[in-house]
């Protein structure tokens, strides 16, 4: 196998805190700032009324939805009100029809982040990580090495220079 791991064990000065140092350092340069609000708060101000079990099932979608693009496309408290709503239709919860209703958020707008929560799940269930990780792999780039055998124009190529 190539790549960074293949070259892991042959590099023992090197930890995965020094990449991820060293990525610090490139956002940092790049003036990379992204604030990300999570819908977690709202989620359990909302989820109140709704019973344990529906929250507890909600927390977990909007963990899932973490894996996707909803949190950078749509405000917390929609992609919150959506994993109750999926939640309240897997536990079949009466009660949430007439909540839902009485919101003062469109349906519509729910539903739309609700559809796109679900696509994850649809493309999950048609992944097979045998089948498709092989190619992923062979498609990603590969690191370019020097001929000191450190990353070509790495900053953050020795590890003394680390903390």
């Amino acid at each position: 196998s190539s790549g960074i791991n293949a070259e892991w064990p042959l590099r023992p000065g090197y930890r995965p805190q020094h990449v991820l140092e060293c990525e610090f350092y490139l956002l940092e340069i790049m003036d990379c700032c992204l604030i990300v609000h999570q819908p977690y708060r709202p989620l359990t101000t909302y989820a109140e009324s709704l019973g344990p079990e529906v929250l507890n099932t909600a927390w977990h979608i909007v963990n899932d939805a973490l894996r996707c693009d909803v949190l950078l496309t749509h405000p917390p408290h929609l992609i919150a009100l959506s994993a109750l709503h999926i939640s309240s239709v897997i536990h079949n919860n009466e009660h949430a029809q007439q909540w839902f209703s009485d919101l003062t958020i469109s349906i519509e707008k729910i539903t739309k982040v609700s559809e796109k929560i679900m696509d994850l799940y649809t493309l999950w269930r048609g992944f097979e990580e045998k089948k498709e990780i092989p190619g992923i792999l062979f498609r990603m780039p590969r690191p370019r090495m020097s001929h000191s055998g450190s990353l070509a124009g790495s900053r953050c190529s020795t590890p003394s220079g680390m903390r």
